[in-house]
C-alpha cells in the first residue's frame, strides 16, 4: 500500500513539474498559434498551426520582411499576424498595389492578388498609400493577401512593445470544409 502511495506522489510531482516547465517555456520561449483568416494567403493557410519564436526579439530589433505575431495595437484581446514592410526609419509608399521602400520597388514574390481593381487613395488605402517615413519604435506590417488584409494601411503602426514574437514554423495544418483534409506537405514547414 505504501508502495502505491510513493508511485503516486512521484507520478503527481511529475506532472506538476512538467506542467511548470510547460508554462515557463510558453511565457518566455515559445507559443502556439492557429491561422484563422486568410490575410496571409499563401505564406499562411487557414488551419495552419504555428509556433511563434518568443525571444526572437529579446536580442534583435525585427528586421524587414520578418512575420511577426502582436497585440492589435486597436484591441490588445487580439493577435494578430503579418510581415513587417516598414522599420524605423524606413520611407515607405504603396503606389498601384506596389510597394516602395526607401524609394526602391520592392519585388515580392510572396504577396498574392486576387482582385484586379484598383482603389483610388481617396476611397481606400488598399492600393495606394502616399509616401511617409515610419516612426522610432513603431513597425508598418502588411498581410501577404494584400487585397483582403486589414493590417498597417488601415489601422497604422505595430508599436515594438507590441510585438509578441517571430512567426517559426508549422507544426500542424489541416483543411475543413466538406472534406476534412491533414496537410502534410506543411507540417514542419519554417516560416519566412
Amino acid at each position: 500500500m505504501a508502495e502505491n502511495k510513493n508511485k503516486f506522489k512521484e507520478t503527481i510531482d511529475s506532472i506538476v513539474v512538467a506542467f511548470v516547465i510547460a508554462m515557463i517555456i510558453r511565457a518566455f520561449c515559445v507559443q502556439a498559434y492557429k491561422i484563422p483568416s486568410g490575410s496571409m494567403l499563401d505564406t499562411l493557410l487557414i488551419g495552419d498551426h504555428i509556433i511563434v519564436n518568443k525571444l526572437a526579439y529579446k536580442f534583435k530589433e525585427p528586421d524587414f520582411q520578418d512575420i511577426i505575431v502582436f497585440e492589435y495595437p486597436l484591441d490588445p484581446s487580439k493577435d494578430f499576424i503579418k510581415r513587417v514592410v516598414g522599420c524605423p526609419g524606413d520611407k515607405i509608399k504603396i503606389e498601384n498595389k506596389k510597394l516602395y521602400r526607401n524609394g526602391k520597388l520592392i519585388n515580392e514574390k510572396y504577396v498574392t492578388h486576387k482582385d484586379t481593381s484598383d482603389f483610388n487613395i481617396s476611397r481606400n488605402p488598399r492600393d495606394y498609400v502616399n509616401e511617409f517615413i515610419v516612426p522610432k519604435d513603431y513597425y508598418f506590417v502588411m498581410g501577404d493577401n494584400r487585397d483582403s488584409s486589414f493590417d498597417s494601411r488601415y489601422w497604422g503602426f505595430v508599436n515594438k512593445k507590441l510585438i509578441k514574437g517571430e512567426a517559426w514554423f508549422i507544426y500542424w495544418s489541416w483543411q475543413f470544409g466538406n472534406d476534412f483534409t491533414i496537410r502534410f506537405n506543411r507540417i514542419l514547414k519554417p516560416i519566412r
